[in-house]
């Protein structure tokens, strides 16, 4: 049987599905995004869809795959990033997705979405982001991070990794503004062991938690950046994980990769 979100919805579905654009209020910027609305009179559930930095990969067909099986998908770029006002940081990615949990539900009744059936799924950065926000608010039903890069780890790791991570802070500042590779190490290193990933299983709890990583990502390697997280929540009740052959950006993988985030929806979001 064909997954469904390989087939377009049937045209008799109203309404129809759309793309709304949305803005949303974060510390007094206006973020941007848009709004992956499927067809049919809902309600539907909400994925909300952290990008990494600084976004240059924001996973729009993995949102679009994602509205295609049923599921609303909110994409936005962060304070500071790709002509978004106010200052770049680590900081203020956290506080903009914990803001998008609160815009998806505004966003609800007038595009028939369900606010209790609401999971976010980060890449890189968005999964640490995606971890982090769904520990510290226990309304977020269910968590996927994709390649997450746990800055806490690096922060504690040795100074050739700690070399490597500045120089890719710095390496992709084009599409930010006020921020620099001293500031965003700078802000990595002050928070410390306090963003750990391997941290956060206890508030975690019971939810359910999927950890995808690539065997052959050199960004975030899964020896520093999934395996401590895999055995910190080895005990969660509905905790899955694992590993594609693919890059970071799963480039050769989209297609199982979207199975697997799909599926695990399904199961705890149906």
């Amino acid at each position: 049987m064909t997954d469904r979100w390989l087939l377009d919805p049937d045209l008799a579905l109203r309404p129809a599905a759309s793309t709304p654009e949305v803005r949303f209020d974060s510390a007094g910027e206006a973020l941007l995004g848009v709004l992956h609305v499927p067809a049919g009179p809902g309600p539907h559930p909400i994925a909300v869809l952290l990008h990494g930095f600084p976004g240059n990969e924001r996973n729009f067909d993995l949102a679009q795959a994602l509205r295609r099986a049923g599921y609303a998908a909110l994409v936005f770029h962060y304070r500071g990033s790709w002509g978004v006002g106010g200052t770049y940081s680590w900081a203020g990615v956290l506080a903009d997705a914990a803001r998008a949990i609160c815009a998806a539900r505004d966003l609800a009744p007038a595009h028939a979405l369900d606010p209790d059936r609401l999971a976010l799924v980060g890449h890189s950065l968005g999964g640490f982001a995606a971890l982090h926000t769904a520990a510290a608010d226990p309304s977020v039903r269910a968590v996927a991070a994709l390649a997450a890069y746990d800055f806490g780890a690096v922060s504690q790791a040795p100074d050739a990794v700690l070399r490597q991570a500045h120089a890719m802070f710095g390496s992709d500042l084009l599409p930010l503004r006020g921020t620099s590779a001293d500031a965003l190490f700078a802000e990595m290193q002050a928070a410390g062991a306090s963003w750990r990933l391997d941290g956060l299983a206890a508030a975690l709890g019971p939810r359910p938690v999927l950890l995808v990583a690539a065997a052959d990502d050199t960004v975030a390697p899964p020896a520093l950046h999934h395996e401590p997280v895999v055995a910190a929540y080895g005990a969660l009740p509905r905790f899955s994980h694992l590993t594609l052959p693919a890059d970071h950006a799963f480039s050769g993988r989209r297609v199982t990769l979207t199975r697997e985030v799909i599926s695990f929806l399904d199961q705890h979001l149906a």
